[in-house]
């Protein structure tokens, strides 16, 4: 066996992103099978659960064997906003809610010097302090759609924003949320990856007065959430469906009662924004999570991005100068029912077929093999370059 050490100068690191284009339709998300005469949250296609922490959507019905997982969607409630505390309404799974809340955000924004679970905040700029996102809406995406991560800048969500949810009407009003300039103003703060800010837009002002609070604005648009590019983890303030301006950043404007100030009382505006009557006379804290999700998800118009692979290569390039491999160790490689040994014959020079090529390790245990389309023909001659590379 004839065997060649690599050097340092014959092998090459490389790493290769490839994307994928993921376009979710609102049919799937609203309920594929689904139509004015499905009730919904009935749909086939949605996966409800007994615990009522979160809400699972799939391609095809759940029980399916081809169901393919896409998303789950949830709520969460932190207890140092103003809904949480809500005398009247916050007694419908509070400590859920609270509890999914606290454990999306210390995954995906940690922990502050005091040990204390920071919240989502609504520009990144943690330290700074600035707007926080109290109540939101919380939509895990599937592994199998993300891959290793969502390809920055390339998030589109398109939401229907008007009174009511039914199919065939949740067209008529439309806000758009991306993920604007996020290539190259991605956050990096967090102790789950990168993170880019979610801006909304419509064609006509409903957004400026719904979101004004907010803070944070790229080209006209609002910030409205955040998307965590590694985790696959998209995070919606719920002032996404608020009614105005005087609204508190995150929740509605309430008094030392409990009850709504005059004047934004929680009824849709002509833009059908809030979320209070979104699913019917209830709220984010007077809901169970199933209702609220059944109402968010059927806001759904569509959803894209691109998610990314990241594939590490190790290339190894095997050189055969002109004086190597001109001979095979194999011990079929005969002249005459006699081994072809080296001669000085120069009318007859030797000559090798090169078919395989073996990676070897430092005890010359074989580890890897490559086989080339045809053989190549090796001698004196000519001199062989093999690209062997390596994918994991």
């Amino acid at each position: 066996m004839t065997y060649k050490i690599l050097s340092e100068d014959d092998i090459v690191n490389t790493r290769t992103l490839l994307h994928e284009a993921i376009p979710l339709t609102g049919t799937i998300v609203s309920g594929t099978y689904g139509s004015d005469l499905t009730p919904i949250g009935s749909e086939t296609n949605i996966k409800n659960y007994a615990h009522g922490m979160f809400q699972s959507v799939y391609d095809y019905p759940y029980l399916s064997s081809s169901a393919n997982h896409i998303f789950d969607i949830t709520v969460g409630l932190s207890p140092q906003g103003a809904l949480y505390g809500d005398a009247v309404s916050s007694g419908v799974q509070a400590s859920k809610k609270k509890n999914i809340y606290n454990q999306m955000a210390q995954v995906l924004v940690g922990y502050d010097a005091t040990g204390s679970v920071m919240p989502f905040d609504n520009d990144g700029d943690i330290l700074a302090g600035g707007k926080k996102i109290t109540e939101c809406f919380i939509i895990p995406f599937s592994r199998l759609l993300t891959k290793d991560e969502i390809k920055k800048e390339t998030f589109s969500m398109t939401l229907g924003v008007n009174a009511t949810y039914k199919h065939a009407a949740r067209v008529e009003k439309q806000i758009q949320i991306l993920d604007v300039s996020a290539s190259t103003e991605y956050r990096v703060n967090s102790p789950a990856g990168e993170y880019g800010i979610l801006y909304a837009t419509a064609s006509n002002s409903m957004m400026t007065a719904s979101l004004s609070g907010q803070g944070a604005s790229s080209g006209g648009r609002r910030a409205c959430g955040l998307i965590f590019y590694q985790a696959g983890v998209c995070v919606l303030t719920s002032s996404i469906f608020h009614t105005g301006a005087l609204e508190k950043p995150g929740g509605f404007l309430r008094n030392a009662k409990g009850t709504n100030i005059p004047g934004i009382a929680p009824t849709f505006d002509a833009g059908g924004r809030n979320l209070r009557d979104l699913i019917g006379n209830t709220n984010e804290t007077g809901s169970t999570i199933t209702d609220i999700c059944d109402g968010i998800r059927n806001k759904f118009i569509d959803l894209s991005f691109n998610n990314t692979t990241e594939l590490n290569s190790t290339i190894y390039f095997c050189r055969a100068n002109h004086n190597e491999f001109n001979y095979s160790a194999n011990p079929t490689y005969l002249d005459n029912s006699k081994i072809r040994v080296k001669g000085n014959d120069i009318l007859t020079p030797p000559r090798s077929y090169v078919t395989t090529v073996g990676m070897y390790s430092a005890d010359n245990e074989l580890l890897a093999v490559a086989k080339l389309s045809e053989p190549l023909r090796k001698d004196p001659t000519n001199e062989l370059t093999l690209r062997v590379r390596l994918d994991y």
